[in-house]
């Protein structure tokens, strides 16, 4: 994003009141339902950075799908890259970008699995074929062609015909509890806001710093 284009930007949202907001969970759940109002496609998608045995970080954007006091949730398969690093490591960071907006919040924390009941209770509400899908795929595996993943949804659909399709052990979620909140909002000239929330532990009170952009 250039200088010229920030500072001439039209639509520009109005910059946040950031001095009465104590709880980052409050704010993050203001920000989140103002981009579910904007933002075209998505307003859910996070970016996720894991690192693999040898440091070497990785990133990709998965789906929010639960934010509350006890952290953000997102699901997938343990036998993916991004499941076996958090599975590894136990920690991660993840970065919000509303581009419609100007604002992204970033989060750092450690990572701990869902309970069998919640994976059970969102994987019933995936679409049908998102869960025979779930089955089919061998995520992150070598894919020796397109129809050989196309065999395998149909074997796991006629497996799964009728009746409920279980939630293969493989697949659940994570929870990233958060040490770190920051939120960011564009400001002309590059001078854009910066708040940051940290805390030691879960359930600590969180301490605020306004941040030099």
């Amino acid at each position: 994003m250039s200088e010229k284009k920030n500072s001439n930007f039209e639509g520009t949202p109005q910059a946040p009141d950031f001095s009465g907001e104590r709880e980052p969970l409050d704010l993050f759940k203001k920000w989140l339902g103002e981009a579910r109002e904007v933002e075209i496609n998505d307003p859910e998608a996070m970016a996720l950075a894991s690192v693999d045995p040898e440091g070497l970080p990785n990133l990709r954007m998965v789906l929010l799908k639960e934010a509350d006091e006890r952290g953000f949730v997102f699901y997938t398969n343990f036998g993916s890259a991004k499941g076996q690093e958090l599975l590894a490591s136990g920690k991660a960071a993840l970065n919000f970008h509303w581009k419609s907006l100007r604002r992204q919040v970033r989060l750092r924390g450690a990572v701990t699995r869902v309970s069998d009941a919640e994976a059970d209770e969102y994987y019933a509400s995936r679409a049908r074929g998102s869960r025979i899908g779930a089955w089919a795929s061998k995520q992150s595996q070598p894919l020796e062609s397109r129809f050989a993943l196309e065999k395998r949804v149909a074997k796991f659909a006629a497996r799964h015909g009728v009746g409920k399709v279980p939630r293969p052990q493989w697949w659940s979620g994570f929870r990233l509890v958060p040490s770190e909140i920051e939120f960011w909002h564009d400001r002309p000239f590059r001078l854009h806001d910066r708040l940051l929330f940290t805390r030691k532990s879960a359930g600590d009170p969180w301490d605020k710093t306004a941040l030099y952009p």
